[in-house]
């Protein structure tokens, strides 16, 4: 199973992703506080967060992300970005 270790509020958490979920959807799984305003939907920026490790190891960005101006690495929108291996993801405070 790939790993994702999230970074927020000056805490590290690796957990065990299942292939292809997404990072929101391993956030919400394990606890990890990703906001998603828009249901997970990505019609917002709130999943935004920026990939430290791992780019290569999630989806390619999708029209969604491209369309609301996620357009460049190292930033994503969790609730787009599949997971396919390991990453490392900091999520954004506030």
């Amino acid at each position: 199973m790939p790993k994702v270790t999230f970074t927020f509020d000056g805490k590290q958490i690796e957990v065990e992703a299942k292939e292809d979920e997404t990072l929101l959807e391993a956030a919400i799984r394990e606890g990890v506080p990703m906001e998603y305003a828009c249901g997970g939907n990505g019609f917002c920026t709130t999943c935004r967060c920026k990939v430290k490790q791992g780019s290569e190891n999630l989806s390619p960005r999708n029209d969604r992300e491209e369309n609301i101006g996620i357009t460049e690495d190292p930033y994503r929108l969790g609730c787009q970005a599949q997971i396919q291996g390991d990453v490392e993801v900091e999520i954004a405070e506030g």
